[in-house]
């Protein structure tokens, strides 16, 4: 593109695993709903961003601005190497419309908590678990502290949520656990202080002086806050909307990130959650309604054509 244009992100992972569509997400339709890997997180909409430049392809027609579609191979694991792909383009755009599904029966999204993702480890002292406990210094028991001490951090007033999603350690039933392990999960609104979280969460003091603790990682998406070029975007997709015959409304805030994290905290406008309605991310029942593609569809073509 020589000019700012429009760039419509989408991405093709899912987190199901592969043989899914032949066991556990079997490809069918059930009245209003239709059922897949993937399909509602987001292949649906990740079709309609490929769908909508046919359309235009199809009547000959051009867009006010030059339009780039760029689909990455692994958003749900945080877009290691997409991300300065996603930003580069970005920056050369004047708006961004993200394909992700639809929310709570067709709300796009305008604002999502920033994520973190971190890595703890901790080191105690093995000794015989019967003979000479009073030796050992156990990891997981210190492991145990910090679990409670971090996700005393949750604030859900204030949209903060620490979460340790995995964690083990020990190397049998009769010895006292030299090391512990876990993951954890960071969720932070725009408008807090992140760096003042984070440090919080990497700089780990152990509860027994003889164990150490050691937490790796960081942000791995900013916050995504509904600024004023956000919410004019918006209200310019509303009145496309409206064109077509639907309320389109907006949600105040998800936990839930994307790639659209990285545009919008570059300060570029940024619309998201512009694919198909339904329900069931991740899920086993994961599924879009059928009936949501056509004006979802038909949304995305308009906000192309009036654009500029």
């Amino acid at each position: 593109m020589t000019s700012p244009g429009i760039l419509i992100l989408g991405h093709l992972d899912t987190v199901h695993p592969v043989g899914a569509l032949a066991t556990t997400h079997v490809f069918r339709r059930e009245g209003d709903a239709v059922f897949g890997p993937g399909i509602y997180d987001m292949k649906a909409g990740s079709y309609m961003a490929f769908y909508a430049l046919q359309h235009f392809v199809r009547e000959g027609r051009r867009t006010r601005l030059p339009v780039r579609v760029l689909y990455v191979p692994e958003e749900e694991v945080g877009s290691p190497t997409s991300r300065a792909a996603i930003e580069a383009a970005a920056r050369k755009s004047k708006y961004v419309l993200v394909m992700e599904p639809a929310r709570d029966g067709g709300k796009c999204v305008t604002a999502r908590k920033g994520w973190g993702r971190f890595d703890m480890t901790i080191t105690g002292r093995a000794s015989h678990a019967g003979s000479r406990p009073q030796d050992g210094r156990s990891a997981l028991h210190e492991l145990a502290r910090q679990i409670l001490d971090l996700e005393a951090m949750t604030d859900y007033a204030a949209g903060i949520s620490v979460v340790v999603g995995m964690a083990g350690g020990g190397s049998a039933p009769n010895v006292v656990p030299a090391e512990a392990t876990a993951t954890i999960d960071l969720r932070v609104p725009p408008g807090i202080d992140v760096d003042a979280v984070v440090a919080r969460v990497l700089n780990r003091a152990p509860f027994d002086p003889d164990c150490r603790v050691a937490v790796t990682g960081g942000i791995n998406r900013p916050p995504y806050g509904k600024n004023e070029g956000i919410a004019a975007l918006f209200e310019h997709a509303k009145g496309c909307a409206a064109e077509i015959g639907f309320v389109l409304e907006d949600t105040p805030l998800t936990g839930g990130v994307s790639d659209g994290n990285f545009p919008a905290a570059l300060g570029i406008p940024t619309l998201d959650g512009l694919g198909a309605d339904g329900r069931g991310a991740h899920a086993l029942d994961e599924q879009i309604t059928f009936s949501s593609l056509v004006p979802r569809a038909q949304l995305l073509v308009r906000l192309l054509e009036t654009l500029s």
